[in-house]
This record gives structure tokens, sequence and C-alpha cells, in this order.
């Protein structure tokens, strides 16, 4: 539990081990982020509103290198911070104050999600992502990217099945000046639609869509 209100995290953790719960906390987020390298967790309570890094921003951080649940608990309960939590990865968001009996719900609720699907076979995905390495298999053949174009095929992975704007495309990316045109997304779009086409020539699988972005998918 990653939560700088001490009294509360108290509380919440004194409860959630009645149910066999059981939980570490950590009052600075950068605290809780090196705790994930240090041992193995089932889930994830996150407060937004943290010393040092607002929480909205430790859930892509979390996300780059893991899929653990995060359930994020939040006296914020604007519609925006739910919004952006649940768009950076966040499974469930609990605006503050609540009863600790629903907290339990939720994760023995999310829980059970996960478990399921841990035991479903996975079909192995045509596109493998590095993170550390900086590379990406495609079809169990090592693309030859750029940096930009690493940062773009990247974040359609990451959004894999959901349209991604030019803008985000070009404003997320760490190696593209933010004076570029919009238009050098569809430039490099073009590119990687080469490369990926000089290993797979029948199909194509990083699709426009109209108006927005661009979109990845494996289903041809």
């Amino acid at each position: 539990m990653i939560e700088d209100d001490y009294e509360l995290s108290q509380i919440l953790t004194e409860y959630l081990n009645k149910f066999d719960i059981d939980v570490i906390d950590a009052e600075e987020p950068y605290i809780g982020l090196s705790l994930l390298t240090q041992h193995k967790f089932d889930l994830i309570i996150l407060d937004l509103t943290l010393p040092g890094i607002d929480g909205l921003e430790v859930i892509p951080k979390i996300r780059k290198n893991s899929s653990i649940p995060i359930i994020v608990s939040s006296a914020r309960d604007d519609i925006t911070d739910k919004v952006i939590a649940l768009e950076r990865g966040a499974d469930d968001y609990m605006p503050k104050p609540y009863d600790p009996r629903e907290l339990v719900t939720r994760i023995k609720t999310i829980l059970r999600r996960v478990q399921k699907s841990s035991e479903e076979p996975r079909k192995k995905s045509l596109f493998e992502l590095n993170y550390e390495a900086r590379n990406i298999v495609f079809q169990n053949k090592l693309l030859e990217l750029t940096a930009a174009e690493f940062d773009i095929l990247s974040m359609l992975i990451k959004h894999k099945n959901s349209a991604v704007s030019r803008e985000q495309l070009l404003y997320e990316s760490e190696h593209i000046d933010d004076n570029s045109s919009i238009k050098n997304i569809d430039v490099m779009i073009s590119r990687i639609r080469h490369k990926l086409s000089n290993i797979d020539k029948e199909n194509s699988y990083i699709k426009p869509v109209r108006g927005v972005g661009y979109l990845l998918t494996e289903k041809v």
C-alpha cells in the first residue's frame, strides 16, 4: 500500500489482516516503487496525493515493468482523475471515504479475475516488446528500428486494439522533437509498416483511425 496518511494506512492494514490479506506499507512513492523490485506482490493500493510525485505519475512507472493490479484509493473524486488513472493502467478507483469492507470485496474480486486469467492458456503475441533492451521482436524476428520508431511502435503495442492519437504519439515520444509536424508521425508509421511488411507481406497490422491516429491489432 502506497499511502502517506500513516493513521489511515494502519487502520486499513489491521482491517485487511483480519481477512488474511498481508500488507506492506510505504509512505513515500519511491519507496513503494523500490519495494516492487524486492518483493512479489499480488496487488497495489495507491493513493494519489503523495509527497514528491503525484500518484497519477506513479501508475505508468509501475506499468512500465509490471502488470500487477492497482486499486487507486484517493480523496480526489474528480472524474478527470478517475479517467486518467484508469487510462494509465489502474484496475479500480475508490474515492475516500469508503467502507473497508468494500475494499476487501474489490481486492478479492480483482485477484479472482487475475487468477482465472493466469490459468487460461495464452496465445503468444506476434509482437514482443522489451523496454529495457529497447527492442521489438515481430513474428520471432528482431525489427531494426530508430529510437523514434521504437517509441511509436511500443506505444501502439502498449495500447493494442485501441486508437492512439497522432498527438499522443508525437508528444509522448522521448525521441521526437515536440516542435515536429504531426505529418512526421505519418511518415514514421509508413516506415514501420514497411519494416513489418518485409516480414509479413500478406497482412497489415497498423490501421489508420480517421480523425484520430492509428491502431495496432493482431487480428487480420
